[in-house]
């Protein structure tokens, strides 16, 4: 059983058991985001919620090892076509300068860490139309001199 062997289990379970990320997420003690990051074989879990994945989705126990792995986190560097992920992918391209701008402007010389860092995805209803919130909350890590 490979990484993608039991990303496909987990959409087939989740599909079958009509399940959403946030049940799923709730069942092993984790966040939506995080736990379906670690679905799609982008962060690994530890044993605890590794043992409860495979328990709750009642994977087959090979999962548990494979879902504690850690992950090559590579991508395809072509520009996206999915519409939604496309909109993220033209985000960044459009601000992502000016937020780099403002993030140094405030913290100084450096980066928002992606591996000390959360993620949420929120629902705000609108008369005109709902609105998604993105919020991403990394560590700043200053630049050091030598």
């Amino acid at each position: 059983m490979k990484k993608i062997d039991v990303t496909e289990a987990i959409f087939a379970i989740k599909k079958e058991k009509n399940l959403t990320w946030e049940a799923i997420a709730d069942a092993v003690g984790m966040t939506d985001v995080w736990i379906t990051s670690a679905c799609l074989g982008m962060n690994s879990c530890t044993a605890e919620v590794a043992e409860k994945l495979v328990a709750f989705l009642g994977l087959p126990a090979e999962a548990k090892s494979i879902l504690m792995e850690y992950p090559t986190k590579t991508w395809d560097q072509a520009i996206p076509q999915d519409p939604l992920i496309y909109r993220l992918y033209e985000v960044v391209g459009v601000y992502g300068p000016t937020l780099k701008e403002v993030i140094q402007e405030k913290f100084g010389d450096g980066i928002m860490s992606a591996i000390d860092f959360s993620m949420k995805v929120d629902k705000e209803e609108n008369p005109k139309g709902d609105r998604v919130i993105l919020t991403l909350n990394g560590k700043f890590l200053p630049y050091k001199s030598w």
